[in-house]
């Protein structure tokens, strides 16, 4: 299209198979969504749908929704068309496929040129549209998610850190532009709709953190108006690499409200868009399956008064039903990820470990692995002085050395207990010990020697 980009995501029409008010439509609506629990999936619809029907799957034709885009050099979408469609993916891959493609020579040379070609033009679009984005204002904090391996029995046998790549994020900046297109073009229309809404940040916790951040000497202004997208990206961007990174950019992310689903449109903060909707993933979100039950009604020209009277009444709801179970998904996964690597340190008590001190609380502090694993040190466990913490400068400091802890700090920590139960794990801190110590017998903890083999840290 001469200078722009044509942009089409599709996605499968699964309310065309779950009819409102139908058995699966009841269950789906219980369920809100599917949750993710590891090794195990708990789905919002039956897998008949999910790995069926309503998968995309390759030189097969699918019913499906489209958001099809122009997007220009720039990155913004200049023109857009919502529509009923039929595809036939020629080519299904995996991210890993993807990411090789794109990065290694060899692999590249190996690909089919059409198919090259394609993906190419697709990273240069998902590139002017994050840098698009990222002018406007929208935060990244790219906190690494895990990735945990189990053995046949259930047990982890392998926990990583897993970064977002240039695979990822092209399908993330994709379905951003979809969804962010099909909000403005419905709100537009004045059509009842459910939005995915992120507030402004809370005033007292923005407070907090800048008076932390004038504790820390890190000078930074918030807008007349209040703070914005754009003022908290500055801010990330301004502690990038230095010590206190990490802690501005919890507690930066700790001052945000929680996104949750609305009958009426707030935009989203944290994407610095005006309008923002779920429309990528109808088969695992109910919100999702409803826009596109909506979206089918307007396009068919069936969006009657009785119709629309029915949705306002619908959506306000099924709006807080589906916050609610997103929040009840999100916190069982978050459970079970820990359950899961306090079973794994409790295979490896005793080993030494390196961390940063991620977390502070008034009695010890937490320190998390490169792997993402995260234990509490007591201060009580911190013989060698009387630590305290000290609220106005976010730190734990031994009265006597004057030996201070602050979040960001890399820390030796040995493993020392876990609670599956509680999903806890506690370390200790391993202090280097001076030439004159290592001449007297070690202390509490000093005698217990890292087990020897492979690092636990994977």
């Amino acid at each position: 299209l001469g200078e722009d980009y044509l942009l089409g995501v599709h996605i499968a029409d699964v309310s065309n198979y779950v009819q409102e008010g139908s058995a699966l439509d009841i269950e789906a609506k219980k369920r809100g969504n599917s949750a993710y629990l590891i090794n195990v999936v708990l789905p919002m619809l039956p897998e008949s749908l999910s790995n069926g029907i309503c998968s995309l799957n390759q030189g097969e034709d699918r019913l499906t929704l489209s958001c099809v885009m122009r997007v220009s050099r720039e990155g913004e979408i200049t023109d857009h068309e919502i529509c009923e469609s039929v595809i036939r993916s020629s080519h299904r891959m995996t991210y890993t496929e993807v990411q090789r493609l794109l990065t290694d020579k060899k692999a590249a040379k190996e690909c089919e040129p059409e198919l090259l070609q394609l993906l190419k033009g697709l990273h240069k679009v998902s590139k002017a549209i994050r840098r698009n984005r990222i002018r406007r204002g929208a935060i990244d904090f790219d906190f690494p998610e895990s990735e945990i391996t189990l053995d046949d029995k259930g047990q982890p046998v392998s926990i990583q850190a897993r970064q977002a790549n240039d695979a990822t994020r092209l399908i993330e900046d994709c379905m951003l532009s979809a969804n962010e297109t099909v909000a403005r073009h419905f709100s537009a229309l004045g059509i009842p709709m459910i939005y995915r809404n992120h507030g402004l940040p809370d005033p007292e916790r923005v407070a907090e953190l800048l008076e932390l951040l004038r504790s820390l000497g890190v000078s930074f202004r918030a807008s007349k108006a209040g703070i914005t997208p754009r003022d908290v990206q500055r801010l990330l961007k301004k502690v990038k690499g230095r010590p206190e990174e990490a802690l501005v950019s919890m507690l930066t992310l700790r001052s945000m409200q929680r996104a949750a689903y609305g009958e009426k449109n707030a935009g989203h903060f944290g994407l610095a868009a005006p309008y923002y909707l779920h429309f990528t993933s109808p088969i695992r979100r109910y919100p999702d399956l409803l826009v596109h039950r909506i979206i089918r009604h307007v396009l068919r020209g069936r969006m009657n008064e009785d119709r629309r009277v029915h949705y306002e009444d619908l959506l306000h709801g099924t709006a807080e039903h589906c916050s609610v179970t997103e929040r009840a998904a999100e916190e069982a996964e978050r459970e079970c990820e820990k359950l899961k690597k306090a079973e794994y340190i409790g295979e490896h008590l005793g080993e030494v470990f390196s961390g940063r001190v991620s977390g502070m609380l008034e009695n010890g502090f937490y320190v998390e692995l490169p792997n993402t694993i995260e234990g509490y040190v007591p201060i009580l466990s911190m013989e060698d002085d009387r630590y305290v913490f000290l609220k106005e400068s976010y730190e734990i400091r031994g009265e006597r050395t004057g030996t201070a802890i602050r979040i960001g700090d890399e820390v030796s920590v040995m493993a020392v207990s876990v609670n599956p139960f509680a999903r806890t794990i506690d370390f200790a801190l391993v202090r280097e010990k001076t030439p004159e110590e290592k001449t007297h017998r070690a202390g509490r903890h000093g005698s217990t020697k890292a087990r020897r083999g492979k690092p636990a840290v994977s």
